[in-house]
């Protein structure tokens, strides 16, 4: 009895190797059948992970453009109107002007007197008359003298005024702070493409690896059902065999049958949830509809030995992985950051320029024609002189960064290097395992003809025939395990590599 549970059991391993890989799942009313190629194309337009990637790129390009700006003038226009609650006015406060006292001498002199007629009464004179007249020399002394100035409140412009004015300012030299900023905002960018780059193969990886599986289980259940179906046909032999009575079969051979059939009946509709499962699951992968379920076109995993060396492949991982692509980006993201550290010694020079022009009604005080317009232009430097040290710590800390970041990339060489040796190590295995499961297939196949066709004969024992059946369904399942296994290694390399998506369906997208 041992002996005829053990393949019983193997087939419980295959199912439950379904479950775990498909997941339990009912089946999706929208259904339809597609290629891998036209799955991965789907998968690059529906899948949602592949939009935020593109966001991600798409912030890191306005970072970049942000950076550049710098170089740029920046020139700023403004327009506006105020409306004070009373006018600006200028108290001039009282005063007192004093003056001292002075002396005031005449000179001596003769000055000519008209004396009019009549002037002394009727008749004298008669006319008028002019004669000279002689004044004498005189001293003439004033007293000090202090003259009060009252308060005096003074409008200098009416409380609305218009403006218009325009500000420009250029930063001529920053010794080299602008060009880090641009360096660490171009590495950005490169950082965000690689991280597009990655959700392309990893979409890519899922979709191949989850529509080899879906293969896979539809074998498998094909398989389980073929395998019931040849069951069912011994088991009525066996029955025959029992009820005739010809002794070489007896009830407990028919019972253990029967108990065999009916285990795999139940095998066979767990592996038929499994496959809608793994359907519904390539769906999902691709970004449809959580009821919809895709159906693989193809018919078997195919196989697809690899002729690549190892040394090749490293040396592309090199060149293309991701991971490998973001180091390289942060080292220049951290060189730019040395460079805007080291900028704090240099000097900065600008230039800047304005224009005004003002509009108010009263015309006098500040409202004069030369207050009201005009435009001013200089250059200023800035000479940093110490900064308690901040910039030779913020340059040893982009140092520092830079230096952890390549070792960090020696370790990640050597562990490229040791995941891709693995994974042909695997794949080398995995040929092997696929050589020697056909084999074993094909052999198990005419080994269960035989023994199915010496059992209608009476030859041979019911267990003999029931084995021979079981081996063949569980050798059928290594050997389509292989072939699964084998294509997946194949894409996880070409991921580990990132030298190119499977198909190129990425890069029309």
């Amino acid at each position: 009895m041992k002996t005829k549970l053990l393949p019983t059991c193997g087939l419980c391993l295959v199912a439950g190797l379904c479950a775990t890989l498909f997941g339990q799942g009912a089946p999706a009313p929208s259904e339809q059948t597609l290629g891998l190629k036209e799955c991965l194309r789907i998968a690059m337009e529906r899948n949602h992970s592949r939009p935020a990637s593109k966001f991600a790129v798409a912030i890191a390009e306005a970072q970049h453009r942000q950076a550049l700006a710098g170089y740029w003038p920046q020139i700023t226009a403004r327009a506006g109107v105020e409306q004070m609650e009373h006018p600006p006015n200028f108290v001039f406060p009282a005063s007192e002007m004093g003056l001292p006292s002075q002396t005031i001498t005449t000179q001596p002199g003769t000055a000519t007197v008209t004396i009019p007629a009549n002037a002394f009464g009727p008749g004298f004179p008669p006319v008028a008359v002019q004669m000279p007249v002689t004044f004498p020399g005189q001293t003439i002394t004033t007293p000090v003298q202090i003259f009060p100035v009252p308060a005096q409140n003074v409008k200098l412009m009416d409380p609305r005024t218009e403006s218009l004015s325009g500000e420009m300012k250029w930063l001529l030299w920053d010794g080299g702070m602008r060009r880090g900023y641009v360096e660490q905002a171009k590495a950005g960018e490169e950082v965000a493409r690689t991280e597009a780059r990655r959700t392309d193969l990893d979409v890519t990886e899922n979709v191949t690896r989850i529509y080899y599986g879906a293969l896979l289980a539809r074998q498998l259940h094909l398989l389980g059902t073929d395998t019931l179906e040849r069951m069912e046909i011994t088991l009525k032999i066996t029955e025959s065999l029992y009820k005739e009575g010809s002794g070489t079969v007896t009830k407990a051979d028919y019972l253990d049958n029967k108990v065999m059939v009916e285990t795999i009946r139940s095998l066979v509709a767990t592996l038929a949830e499994n496959e809608i499962s793994a359907e519904a699951a390539l769906a999902f992968t691709m970004g449809l509809a959580w009821d919809a379920s895709v159906t693989p076109a193809d018919e078997e995993i195919p196989y697809h030995p690899t002729g690549a060396k190892l040394t090749d492949l490293v040396a592309e991982a090199y060149e293309f992985n991701p991971d490998w692509k973001q180091v390289e980006a942060g080292l220049k993201a951290f060189e730019g950051e040395r460079k805007t550290a080291a900028s704090g010694y240099a000097p900065k020079i600008g230039l800047t320029g304005s224009l005004h022009r003002y509009w108010n009604s009263y015309g006098t005080g500040l409202a004069v024609s030369p207050n009201m317009q005009g435009w001013t232009i200089g250059a200023g430097v800035e000479i940093p002189i110490f900064d308690g040290f901040m910039t030779s710590a913020k340059i040893a800390e982009a140092q520092a960064k830079i230096n952890r970041l390549k070792e960090q990339k020696l370790l990640l060489k050597e562990g490229l290097g040791l995941r891709l040796r693995q994974l042909f190590l695997q794949l080398e295995a995995a040929e092997k395992i696929y050589t020697a499961s056909r084999d074993a297939m094909t052999a198990a196949r005419e080994d269960s003809e035989l023994t199915t066709r010496g059992y209608g004969a009476g030859l041979l024992t019911t267990e003999k025939v029931v084995r021979a059946q079981i081996q063949e369904a569980l050798v059928s399942a290594a050997y389509y395990r292989a072939v699964y296994e084998h294509e997946a290694i194949m894409t996880q390399i070409d991921v580990a590599v990132g030298n190119q998506v499977n198909l190129e369906i990425a890069a029309d997208h």
